[in-house]
Parts: structure tokens; sequence; C-alpha cells
């Protein structure tokens, strides 16, 4: 049961894909398209005649040679030279309307894919971070890589593969039904069949192995990646041997699977290769006899030759395709399956944008957990007036990140209602909401490129001169400036190449250069040394003027002068005071701020 029902859904998600990809080829809104697609089938249809046509100037080539009668006046005024001329420009232009073909299609083929992969990374930005989070990225990008590459592949098989096979091995079997015999086109079709009940047959099988070869390529790739990605912890543990045996344990999976597929394609491509040399011999065989018996002249016999090797080499093109294809659409499949991924947040139809006139951020009865059954946050209300300073504070595990990214709408609450400025976040746009809201994380990841990217990234509209300040009140153009590229310098996958008081302040400047009214500050310094952590204070206390800040803070000497301090105990708001009225009362900040200190008293 298990295998039908595996059939069954490939089946479906084979559908799927072709139902998906078609309009590519036919689009209402590029009528340019719908042009190149016609004539690229005048193109085809144009190849497949002269194809067709051409064995007939071999035949009477060959008999004229031999001296048998040539019953065309056109090609007996031609001579012999002049037919096997006309012979060799038929098959030269065979290519050349072929190559036309392909040449006027090529942009179709390379729009879908382009489309395609804009669509598939377009919609991965818009996924949940409950799937980022969980998501696996070599595998990820061998996904998209192995679907955006079977695009072009399978539009062409649409439009030019079955239909024009199925309209040429139509006019040889005229043809030889008419010049000689039904006997002919009877072997033909019976060789035709067997072929392709055996090329599905076998494919059908090697795509099972495929897939697990599919699987076991994308397995060592993600690890490939994830090592990589995490080189410094691999060094601190001198894990090199280890991290090479796990991949090459993936490797060789990936190596068992490859063989399979390998030696199940040398089957393949050997029963093939037998089923349509047994047809050519027979229909060969026949026609030799008929010339023997008189019946037909040496020009039939190759005429006949040629026309078998015709059929051969589309058949032998389907036998290729037709695995291609079904390699296509499972590539294809896991991509549409992606792209099928649900968007946890959505933003409401016609949804207008957020209208930030002060910043007031509000937390009403906020509930809300990642699971259903372990809830994180239990009516949490939080008052945030515009331009105040609010820290929320607390043990690890208490709610307080969860908070930012509820904020942020990384996730919709449970039960309650986040407003800024009396609108509830859920009925505004997302982007509108991500506008008006900056972020300085703990740990500012960059961009593989320049510093001025990194920075301008904030808003990549701004000049080079608003750059330059952005960076001047985060206290990091001087370091810039002694860089021996400057603001050119390439900073290193994830930044690594800056130290993360650097880097932190790259986060900084360009959340400064978007300028955002409410400022939303997450465990910023936590990742920092005691005096990097000092120095970039100033420049967060700063940044924060004239704004609405959150800070999300561990360490509780950052947050002291917050004009309300917020304590999380288990997702519960256990105090709420200023820092002096929380140490006055004696409860639970208090506790936290006197063991914090005695902890810097041990380390001093």
């Amino acid at each position: 049961m298990s295998d039908t029902y595996s059939a069954e859904t490939e089946r479906k998600s084979g559908w799927r894909t072709i139902q998906k990809v078609a309009p590519y080829l036919w689009p209402d809104a590029h009528p340019w398209v719908k042009h190149r697609v016609v004539w690229a089938l005048i193109a085809l249809f144009v190849s497949k005649l002269i194809a067709v046509g051409t064995p007939f100037f071999y035949k009477a080539a060959v008999d004229m040679l031999a001296g048998d009668a040539v019953d065309s006046a056109w090609m007996l005024a031609l001579g012999a030279i002049g037919v096997t001329i006309a012979y060799g420009i038929a098959r030269l232009m065979t290519v050349a309307f072929q190559q036309l073909r392909d040449a006027i299609f090529a942009a179709v083929g390379q729009r879908a894919l382009r489309q395609l992969a804009l669509e598939t990374f377009t919609h991965i930005h818009r996924l949940s971070l409950r799937y980022h989070i969980t998501r696996k990225t070599g595998g990820l990008s061998r996904i998209i890589e192995r679907g955006v590459k079977g695009v072009d592949f399978l539009l062409r098989f649409m439009l030019f593969s079955i239909g024009p096979l199925i309209l040429e091995l139509l006019l040889i079997g005229i043809v030889l039904a008419t010049l000689f015999s039904v006997s002919y086109v009877g072997v033909v079709a019976v060789t035709i069949a067997i072929y392709v009940w055996f090329t599905f047959k076998v494919t059908e099988w090697r795509v099972k192995i495929r897939k697990e070869m599919n699987q076991q390529d994308t397995d060592a790739n993600q690890k490939a990646i994830d090592s990589l990605l995490n080189f410094e912890t691999v060094k601190y543990f001198g894990a090199e041997s280890r991290e090479a045996a796990r991949y090459d344990s993936a490797m060789e999976r990936y190596e068992s699977a490859a063989l399979k597929t390998s030696y199940s394609l040398a089957f393949l491509n050997s029963g093939q290769s037998f089923l349509i040399t047994s047809g050519l011999i027979i229909v060969m065989v026949m026609a030799a006899m008929g010339v023997q018996s008189g019946e037909m002249t040496v020009g039939d016999f190759v005429m006949v030759n040629a026309y078998m090797i015709q059929i051969t080499m589309p058949l032998n093109f389907l036998g290729s395709v037709y695995r291609e294809i079904r390699q296509s659409l499972v590539d294809m499949g896991e991509m549409f399956d992606l792209l099928e991924q649900p968007r946890e947040v959505n933003d409401k139809p016609d949804a207008p944008g957020l209208k930030v006139t002060g910043g007031h951020v509000e937390l009403d009865n906020i509930f809300f957990g990642y699971e259903e059954e372990r809830a994180i946050l239990k009516g949490v209300s939080v008052n945030v007036p515009a331009g105040k300073t609010v820290a929320i504070v607390g043990p690890s595990g208490s709610g307080k990140s969860t908070i930012g990214r509820l904020l942020f709408r990384f996730y919709d609450v449970g039960g309650g209602a986040l407003r800024i400025d009396d609108q509830d976040i859920r009925d505004v746009t997302q982007e509108s909401l991500h506008a008006q809201i900056g972020v300085v994380p703990q740990d500012t990841v960059l961009f593989n490129d320049t510093v001025y990217y990194n920075i301008a990234y904030g808003r990549p509209e701004a000049s080079r001169e608003e750059v330059i300040e952005a960076a001047r009140a985060a206290k990091i153009h001087d370091f810039i400036a002694s860089l021996p590229d400057g603001y050119d310098t390439t900073v290193g996958e994830r930044g690594l190449k800056l130290s993360g008081g650097e880097k932190q302040r790259v986060g900084i400047a360009r959340t400064l250069l978007k300028n955002p009214p409410i400022l939303l500050l997450d465990e910023a310094t936590s990742a920092l040394d005691t005096e990097t952590e000092a120095e970039i204070q100033g420049e967060l206390q700063a940044m924060g003027e004239g704004r609405t800040v959150i800070t999300i803070a561990h360490r509780l000497s950052t947050i002291a002068h917050a004009d309300q301090i917020v304590v999380l105990e288990k997702g519960e708001i256990v105090e709420e005071g200023t820092h002096d009225e929380l140490l006055a009362r004696e409860g639970r900040y208090a506790g936290l701020w006197h063991r914090q200190a005695s902890e810097d008293d041990v380390a001093a």
C-alpha cells in the first residue's frame, strides 16, 4: 500500500509541477513570449519536414551511382553529384532550423528560470522565523539549485519532445507504408512499443534510486556547509578529522547511491540498444530480401536504413528525455513543495501601512508559546510611552527575547494585542511595521561585502555623506578610515574579519542610518567585553534620544538609566519600576542586581 501511495503521490506531484510550469509557455501578460513560442514551433515543424524528406536524396544518389532507374525528373536533372549536394544541404538545413528553434526559445526558458528562482527566493524570505530556525541552509540551496535548473529543460520537453517525436514517427511510418509495405511499419511499431515500455519501466525504477542519490547529495552538502559555517568551533575542539569523517560518511552513502544509478543506467542503455538494434536488423533483412528479389533497389535499401537510423535517434532521445523529465519533476517537485510552505504570518487583505505619530508601544495581556503545550508569555502587559526607554530583564528563558520577536511580528501573539500608537500590528502591513523599528541584536551579522554596503543596508538610497555621518555617530568612522581600503574593505562572511565591538558599531551605524522612531536593543552588548560594552553603551544611549526604546537586557548595569524596568520571570511580570524604586523594594530585581555586582567584583 505504501508503494501504491508513493507512486500516486509522485504522479500527483508530477502533474502539479507540469500545471505550474505550463503557464510560463503562454503568459497573458507577456505577448512576446507567445510570439517566440509560435516561431519556435514553426522552425521545429520545418526541420521535421526536411528531416523526413532528406533520405529521398540519399536514395536517388545511390540508385544513380548503382545504375538503377530514378523516377524523379528533377533529381535526374541534378545528377548524382547534384543530388548528393542536395542531400548535404538538406541535412544542414535540418540542423539549422533546430538551432534556430533553440535560439528563438532560449529567452522563454531563461525568463521562466529567472522568474521561478526569484519567486522561490522571495518566498523563502517571507517564511516565518520558525521555518528558518529549523531549515538546513546547505540542503535548501541544493533544492533551489536543482529545481531551477529543471525549469528550462521541462519547458523544452513540453514544447519540443513528445509531440514533435510523434509527428516525425508518424511521417516516417506513412513513407514506409506508402513506398514499401505495411509490414515494415508493423515491425517498427512493435519495436517502438516494446522500447517505450522497457524505457518507462526501467526509468521508474531508476527514479527511486535517483531520489535516494539526491537525498544523500543534499545531506552531504548540508553537512559541508554546516561544518564550514562553524569553522571556529571545529578548530576549538580539534575536530577536523571528526568533521572529515562525518562528511566522508555522507559522501560514502552518496557514492553507493550514485553507483546504483550508474549501473542501472548501463542496464537501461544496453536494453534500449538491444531492442533498437533488433528492430533495425529485422527491417534491414526484409529490405535486403526485397533487393535480392528485385522488388527494391539498392537506393531503397539505404533509404530504409536511413529512416531506421532517423527513428533510432529520437527514440534514444526519448529514453534520455524521459529520464531527465522524471528527474526534473522530482527536483522541481521539491522546489514547489518549498513554494507551498505556508506563511505563518500574513498581512490582512488591504491592510494599511503603520502610521507612527509618537511611537507609543503597548503590550496588552500578551499570551504566546512557540508550541501550544508550552506557554512562554502568560498575560504580559507593558506600556512604553512615546520617546521613553523601557528595559525588560529577567533570567534566561523568561521570555525577554520573545517580546522582541513579537514586536517585529516574526510571530503573531496567541492572545491579547500588541499596539503601536493604538494600531494593532496585526492590522497593518509587515513592511510598514519593519520600516518603523530599528533592531540592534546581540550578535550583529554582516554580509560578506564592504563596510559601506553593510552600513548603507539600513537605507540603501542614502548618500555617501549620510553613511559616513552614521558611522561617525556610531564611533566607527575613524577605525574604517584607518583600514587600507577604507569603506571599501570587505568584512568577510558574517563579518568575521571584524571584532565583536566593531561589528556592533557597524550594526549601530546602519540602524542610525535607518533612523526609526522605535528602537529595539536585544541584549545588544551582552556578547562584548566590559570595556567595549561601556564604550558602546554610550552610543546606544545617544542613539535612543528622541526615540521609543525597548531594551532587552541580561546585564542590569546597562539599563539602570531606563525610565521603566520590567522584571520577567517564567513568562510573567513580577516587578516594575525605576532602577532606584526596584532596589528600594528589595525584591527580585534587587537580588539580581546584587548578584551581578558581586560577580563583577570577583571578576575584577
